[in-house]
């Protein structure tokens, strides 16, 4: 991929699932109004960097290699709804101890480089299923066990179709640090 270092770019980390979780989302948007996320798009954000100039994704990779290995097993078993945005997710009924560290760890990384990114008050992981959604109906489902240990560094393009998302870089948690990083 070649980018102009000076072209601006829609940046995020997120914690990215693989096919079996996002198969039990898929499930879980069905009886949901709105428009559904494709299920390619399915992720957890860390933290959004928004609009940045292409000259930080090396930094941003570099950030990625140096997260500290974990082996978090997320048990996503809630469905909520933030009505200002219209938007309907699954998550978590308790900020698990994991989590909360590779947050603290990702927006102390970014700090220290300089990077800005949108920092809310209170981390509130989630995994949105719909937009423009009503309230959804409770919804009674087996808990999803998801062993969250990809993060990844993404693009958010926006066309007539709606976001696409590419990731950029990505890498296991399993791995030690500095190395386990694809491209």
């Amino acid at each position: 991929m070649s980018i102009n270092t000076n072209e601006k770019l829609r940046l995020f980390f997120a914690l990215w699932p693989g096919d079996e979780v996002r198969t039990a989302l898929m499930q879980l948007q069905a009886p949901m109004q709105g428009r559904w996320i494709p299920y390619g798009n399915l992720h957890l954000t860390l933290a959004f960097l928004g609009m940045q100039p292409a000259s930080v994704i090396t930094t941003a990779k570099e950030i990625l290699a140096h997260l500290q290995p974990r082996d978090d097993t997320l048990i996503i078993d809630k469905v909520g709804y933030f009505p200002r945005n219209r938007v309907a997710w699954a998550g978590t009924h308790q900020l698990p101890q994991g989590l909360a560290a590779l947050e603290q760890e990702l927006f102390a990384a970014l700090n220290a480089r300089g990077i800005t990114y949108d920092r809310h008050s209170e981390f509130k992981p989630h995994i949105t299923l719909a937009r423009d959604a009503t309230l959804p109906a409770d919804v009674v489902f087996e808990p999803i066990a998801w062993r969250a240990d990809t993060v990844a560094l993404v693009q958010s393009t926006t066309g007539s179709g709606g976001s696409v998302y590419e990731v950029l870089a990505s890498r296991s948690l399993r791995e030690p640090a500095q190395g386990g990083i694809a491209v």
